[in-house]
């Protein structure tokens, strides 16, 4: 039986017959002087313009991979590689292949991911003409920037797609986009799980293609990666504005309750009304924010946090109901006193600045109780499934 590879280069393809025989000529030169056992795939998306007979009539390994996306090219081709370390770059000509060696040696290291870089911050080199200028001082920084904050990934340059990785890291992550966003997908996954990632500096070419424009959208595309950002980071996408809400609300109420005046104005009931709606809006955010970080482990998406299991330790569905009984029952003594002042006053007018500073809190406290004797379910039912 013929020895497996050591290396596979995965190139994802859709109508490349401008730069992919070029991408393929400096890979197989790559591995051939530098001794290093390889293959090259080529995984073509559905190509209609001679893409795959020119893989196939340099010696690669052709992929036909049906379902479109960026994300999808590359899942059906890495998972035909029968190697160890698998290489990924784009066919329209802006990766050098020549650099492949680069990315085998750290892997040979022990890292799991090996990350491009093609920002100077992180050691790179961006060719004139090579990265558009919202890609180069908006688009990347801030990404590279927010991965390094959300979830310490420690990479300068998110978006690049010449990378190198373990096959067994892949199928630890478990990766599900299909879109461009596929790349994002796998640093960030690799960072919360905590593993071995370094970041070695390239060039970027401009890209060789002439019969058609890149297949990157920046706006969608942007847009897509922010998605999956926030999707990946319950704690910023609900956490932290819940709790700003949350901090708001208790403030208005500080201010509104006792009538205190501030620049001069009076803030009376109207305040404690968007006080209520933001304090009910940030309570259900932090329960959304939990919910979904549930969910995330039980799916695979993100790893276990052992914080949360203490707080599910101490928290328990049958606490959390009784907190959310003892907040109706207040709200409805404040109703029921707001009743009786009506009472008091036979039915008739009452006075609205002095009467609201009971019906406010006391519906607010209701539906308090409500949502969390109902998200208490929901919480204890996602973490019955997580058993």
């Amino acid at each position: 039986m013929p020895a497996l590879p050591e290396v596979s280069v995965v190139i994802p393809c859709l109508n490349e017959a401008d730069s992919l025989a070029g991408c393929i000529e400096k890979a197989e030169r790559s591995l051939r002087t530098h001794g290093i056992d390889g293959e090259i795939i080529v995984a073509d998306n559905g190509s209609t313009d001679g893409s795959a007979e020119i893989a196939m009539g340099m010696g690669a390994r052709v992929v036909d991979v049906s379902l479109r996306g960026y994300g999808s090219a590359l899942m059906g081709g890495i998972s035909e590689a029968q190697s160890e370390f698998i290489v990924m770059g784009d066919a329209d000509g802006s990766y050098d292949f020549s650099e492949i060696p680069s990315f085998v040696e750290q892997l040979r290291k022990g890292y799991d991911l090996v990350q491009g870089c093609r920002m100077p911050s992180g050691g790179g080199r961006i060719l004139r003409g090579a990265m558009p200028f919202l890609h180069r001082w908006l688009g990347n920084p801030v990404f590279s920037a927010l991965a390094s904050r959300w979830f310490h990934a420690p990479v300068h340059d998110i978006h690049c797609g010449m990378r190198g990785f373990t096959r067994a890291l892949y199928d630890r992550l478990d990766l599900r986009c299909t879109g461009m966003e596929f790349a994002s997908e796998m640093v960030i996954k690799a960072a919360l799980h905590r593993e071995s990632i370094t970041e070695i500096p390239i060039t970027l070419n401009p890209d060789c293609r002439t019969s058609h424009p890149p297949h990157l959208k920046t706006f969608r595309d942007g847009w897509r990666h922010l998605r999956l950002f926030l999707i990946y980071s319950p704690r910023w996408l609900f956490l932290i504005p819940g709790i700003s809400f949350m901090l708001i609300a208790l403030l208005g109420y500080m201010i509104a309750m006792p009538g205190f005046k501030v620049f001069g104005a009076t803030l009376g009931v109207h305040t404690l009304l968007v006080a209520s709606m933001a304090f009910l809006l940030g309570f259900q955010l932090i329960v959304f924010a939990v919910l979904t970080k549930i969910f995330g482990i039980s799916e695979r998406l993100l790893p276990s946090d052992p914080l949360l299991d203490k707080v599910f330790k101490f928290i328990s569905l049958e606490k959390c109901l009784i907190v959310g009984a003892t907040s109706l029952a207040c709200g409805l003594a404040l109703l029921l006193a707001a009743v009786s002042q009506w009472r008091g006053k036979h039915f008739g007018p009452l006075n609205y600045a002095d009467t609201m500073r009971w019906v406010i809190p006391g519906v607010t406290l209701m539906t308090l109780g409500f949502q969390t004797i109902f998200s208490s379910f929901m919480l204890n039912i996602l973490e019955l499934r997580r058993k």
